[in-house]
């Protein structure tokens, strides 16, 4: 899908779709139910069909869009990213012809979010307020590479169901301080983002953990017991194992 060149800045909060915010690290069941599209176009590296859930922002003149939008065939470099793909699929399509679009059920993982305040003007209807990236499974995120991850609107035109299978730490909020076993003081910005405030020298605390501050203030005494309750067994690395068992890739933890 065409997006904007601009690359936004990720929250570390997460952006919602429904009653789940998603955040860096979650793991996700994302599927969009196939839908009947008419065929525009057809050559050897696309297929472009009539979007059936957007239109065409009609104030937006920085971006024209003609309403079609270009799916990539096997013969594209980017076949194998994570895309809505056409059935049948488009060897076997022309102009004219009537195909469904969709994603079938596929694990990913969230590499970042983003937010936009007022909404992104994209040539498309409705303007997203929000971006998911992610990543299928089997594959490691590069920040070396550009263009790697799947971006879509949680919220957007197209019927998009994500289902959190797994969240590492969620019994943590973003900014949180907490306490290792060793009492050393760590920030938690995502499930592998942590950073040491007085010498840690590890990547991630070692458990058990005490909630020292959520807001900038000092955690309610539910708050501290829940974080003290998750981390009385168990640690980083069972973390990770749960993680990469759904994910098949490995956590782009920060070396610090």
């Amino acid at each position: 899908m065409d997006r904007p060149t601009d690359k936004p800045e990720p929250s570390p909060q997460g952006v919602g779709s429904g009653v789940v915010r998603f955040r860096p690290g979650d793991v996700v069941m994302l599927e969009c139910p196939f839908t009947e599209v008419t065929v525009t176009a057809v050559n050897r590296y696309h297929v472009s069909v009539r979007w059936p859930w957007s239109q065409v922002d009609p104030l937006a003149e920085s971006y024209r869009w003609n309403g079609d939008m270009a799916l990539p065939t096997p013969e594209d470099q980017d076949w194998d990213r994570l895309y809505f793909r056409t059935e049948p699929m488009a060897g076997a399509l022309k102009a004219g012809d009537h195909c469904l679009v969709g994603i079938a059920p596929t694990v990913v993982h969230v590499v970042a979010t983003h937010h936009f305040d007022p909404p992104l003007i994209t040539g498309m209807l409705p303007r997203p307020t929000s971006y998911v990236e992610v990543l299928p499974q089997g594959e490691d995120y590069d920040p070396e590479l550009e263009d790697q991850t799947f971006t879509f609107d949680p919220a957007g035109g197209e019927p998009i169901r994500l289902d959190l299978i797994f969240r590492p730490y969620a019994f943590l909020e973003a900014g949180d301080v907490v306490a290792d076993c060793h009492g050393y003081a760590w920030r938690f910005d995502a499930a592998w983002d942590w950073h040491s405030l007085d010498g840690g020298r590890t990547v991630a605390p070692d458990w058990p953990l005490a909630l020292l501050n959520r807001d900038d203030r000092p955690p309610t005494s539910g708050d501290a017991t829940s974080v003290a309750r998750a981390t009385a067994a168990g640690s980083h690395a069972e973390e990770v194992r749960r993680w990469t068992k759904l994910t098949l890739a490995k956590p782009a933890i920060q070396q610090r």
